[in-house]
């Protein structure tokens, strides 16, 4: 009997794309899970992954009560495991903060601790959390990829549907950094463009430079969420350019107060925490 989860049914539940009662009510139950499965079985990813890494998000619009009615707010930050069963929906995800809104919590480390565990729960591995104070905001500078951007190259383009055979690459090992700000996919469920800055380092046969600017602009019809892109990059780079070390780490612009930032790596951790001016 066949384990893969129908990718249909597992997506016809979900609230994204649909309209929905916004509750100020803390309120748990209004996360969903989406199984990294769907994405993975397709890419021939088994239980072994080429990669580790985590999901970044970034969420800028948390507020609550404190014990005494007054509202508070804070930026979110948190990390889930890109070895956990499930990814994050982000229309939920946005749903359930919002569920802060009218809600009474003692202390900002009790709106950490419930956020952790809830986010973990639907995960299904532990999330990592933290919280800014507004005290705090100005510490977070906007900074740029260290990379060499490959998006001034001269070249035509044509196609505009995913094409991995872009990808090729020759000659002696090197190690760069490349970037692109010109990553552009659509959402899985409502088509809706997801806007991205794109990090590629690796060590390998050099990365024919245009071939790979064209493979990333391939993605601008392409419908899948954040974290499946990235994971497709590398899968791709990795199949066509044989690099011996690759991570791939994108930032995506914020939507419903939210942003994305899946980090894939084989040889590395994720990198600290850097906003493009984008985001």
């Amino acid at each position: 009997m066949s384990n893969k989860i129908d990718k249909h049914t597992a997506l016809a539940g979900l609230s994204l794309g649909k309209a929905t009662e916004y509750r100020e009510i803390y309120a748990p139950d209004l996360l969903q899970a989406v199984p990294r499965s769907i994405n993975r079985d397709e890419l021939n990813l088994g239980a072994s992954l080429p990669f580790s890494g985590a999901d970044r998000w970034n969420g800028y619009e948390l507020s609550w009560l404190n014990a005494k009615g007054k509202p508070e707010v804070a930026i979110l930050r948190c990390e889930v495991p890109a070895t956990s069963p499930n990814l994050i929906e982000s229309k939920s995800f946005k749903l359930y903060l919002n569920s802060f809104n009218q809600s009474h919590f003692d202390s900002i480390t009790s709106v950490r601790e419930t956020i952790s565990k809830d986010l973990s729960q639907c995960a299904g591995e532990k999330v990592n959390v933290l919280l800014f104070k507004a005290a705090e905001f100005s510490q977070m500078q906007i900074e740029s990829f260290d990379a060499v951007s490959i998006d001034d190259l001269d070249i035509e383009v044509h196609g505009y549907q995913l094409d991995s055979s872009n990808l090729t690459a020759k000659g002696q090992l090197v190690s760069e950094t490349l970037s692109s700000d010109l990553l552009k996919s659509n959402c899985l469920i409502t088509n809706q463009p997801d806007w991205g800055s794109v990090c590629i380092r690796y060590q390998g046969p050099q990365i024919n430079h245009e071939g790979l600017l064209r493979y990333l602009i391939s993605f601008r019809q392409h419908n899948e969420f954040h974290e499946q892109c990235v994971e497709r990059i590398f899968c791709d780079i990795m199949s066509h350019c044989k690099p011996q070390k690759l991570s791939v780490y994108a930032r995506y612009t914020r939507r419903g107060g939210l942003d994305i930032n899946p980090f894939r790596s084989n040889f590395e951790n994720i990198y600290p925490e850097a906003r493009l001016a984008r985001q």
